[in-house]
């Protein structure tokens, strides 16, 4: 129980985004008090920077990218979408910015919020500083957790952070298409911004220093993608970084290689680090600004009432990750808590060990990537016996009939000992309502002798799942 007079909570939980709203959520329900830390929108970055408005700015040039590949269909998009529409849109999805909604949540499901900035003053102590400089003292018996998330990190290019570039944040935020938009970097947030305000209109220039984009997934993935985006009109630069940024007036102007080029603005998409530098970690002998290393508990090593979920431990940036650990790292704490045995063991309720090798993830480009496991190069590097499989997805007749000239690849890797799943990457349209099928089957390690049994509907594009297994068999 809560003692208002001391401020003790069973739990005391700093960040109240997705991740945060669970660890409390959990430990509450399962008999033990908490306190919820927020300094900005409770629910975070997914529902007000994030995951939630992202989607909403980019679904309108799906629908009508679906809507265009249809015969018959084609013909009724007479006009271009509706930019007021589709901002006002997103809009409703982050509430305006408002987050009353989330705080009524937490009051009914029984959490304190407490507003402010809060950092750790030594072992189980939390100090909240309030907007007015007000300080609150908070105290934990059993655990406090970090949920703090990670934010944008900013390139050491000359200039760069001067001009105060776009971060995502105000990407899915802007109340205005930008005329000219230069995005630096060419992963999952690059790629999604750059497709979808090229959607609304934007003149994009897409800069990336490796040589492929989205460079943590299959090779094909980024082949397709940057080929769908130099199509739409994209100017998609590869192996090409920038070495300085200045504002000449309204303009930002980057010079990249042996070019100078200007925009309206620019979007600096390179990467993400932790949110630690302000926490206070160094009371407990931690270094700011890092990553918190933690076990398949969440538990970080070295402080045992410690815990990091989410983004802040780095080893999965994904919402559906950083929830998925929120509920194993409350469900150990609630255990602890209670002074039961905590199993470390694979399939424990306690542990999270889907993010080592089955973690699921959508890239909403056009074409979609969807995929869970491993990639082909991922297994390679950890010598596992295996074999490629790959099957054009068009072939498929759920396919042709979802789109006329449905291009798509589907690619599975199979451990040829054990005879299961590894990883599996597919790419085109509507894909992403695939992987989950992908993910149970390598989560649970289904032999492909078993797989044969789970009969795919006909016509759905999910009968790729038939052709691979038949690509399998020779």
């Amino acid at each position: 129980m809560t003692n208002a007079a001391e401020n003790t909570y069973d739990v005391v939980v700093l960040g109240a985004g997705s991740t945060g709203e669970n660890v409390a959520d959990i430990a509450v329900r399962g008999g033990l008090s908490a306190a919820l830390v927020e300094a900005e929108l409770v629910g975070g970055e997914c529902s007000y920077w994030a995951c939630m408005p992202s989607k909403a700015l980019l679904r309108g040039t799906e629908v009508l990218d679906e809507a265009r590949a249809v015969k018959g269909a084609a013909a009724a998009v007479t006009g271009e979408q509706d930019v007021a529409a589709t901002l006002e849109r997103r809009n409703s999805f982050t509430h305006d910015w408002d987050d009353s909604g989330q705080v009524k949540w937490v009051t009914r499901a029984g959490i304190t919020l407490v507003r402010g900035a809060g950092r750790l003053d030594g072992e189980r102590v939390v100090v909240v500083t309030d907007a007015d400089g007000t300080q609150t003292r908070l105290t934990a018996r059993h655990a406090v957790a970090v949920c703090t998330g990670s934010e944008a990190a900013i390139p050491p290019i000359d200039g760069l952070r001067e001009i105060e570039p776009w971060t995502p944040r105000d990407a899915t935020s802007a109340k205005e298409v930008p005329g000219r938009l230069i995005i630096l970097g060419g992963g999952v947030v690059g790629c999604e911004m750059a497709t979808a305000w090229n959607g609304l209109g934007s003149q994009i220039t897409l800069l990336e220093l490796g040589d492929r984009l989205l460079p943590p997934l299959e090779p094909a993935a980024g082949s397709a993608v940057a080929a769908s985006l130099r199509n739409k009109g994209v100017d998609v630069r590869l192996g090409t970084g920038v070495t300085a940024a200045r504002r000449d007036g309204t303009e930002v102007v980057v010079t990249a290689g042996d070019d100078e080029l200007r925009a309206d603005e620019i979007l600096v998409a390179a990467g993400r680090r932790a949110r630690t530098s302000k926490l206070g970690v160094e009371t407990v002998g931690l270094t700011p600004g890092e990553y918190l290393d933690v076990d398949d508990t969440l538990q970080v090593r070295g402080v045992p009432w410690l815990y990091g979920v989410g983004d802040v431990n780095g080893r999965k940036l994904f919402t559906h990750m950083g929830k998925y650990q929120a509920r194993q790292a409350g469900t150990a704490i609630v255990a602890r808590a209670k002074g039961e045995q905590v199993s470390l063991a694979d399939w424990s309720p306690f542990v999270a060990t889907a993010d080592h090798v089955a973690t699921p993830s959508v890239v909403f480009t056009d074409p979609q990537v969807a995929s869970a496991g491993r990639t082909v190069a991922e297994v390679e590097q950890a010598g596992l016996p295996h074999r490629v499989l790959e099957y054009p997805i068009g072939n498929v007749a759920g396919a042709a009939l979802f789109a006329d000239g449905y291009t798509g690849t589907a690619i599975a890797v199979v451990d040829t000992e054990r005879e299961v799943l590894l990883g599996v990457t597919l790419i085109g349209p509507g894909v992403g309502e695939l992987v989950h099928a992908a993910t149970v089957a390598i989560v649970g390690e289904v032999p492909i002798a078993r797989l044969w049994h789970a009969v795919p509907s006909y016509p759905t594009i999910s009968e790729v799942w038939l052709r691979l297994l038949e690509a399998y068999r020779g």
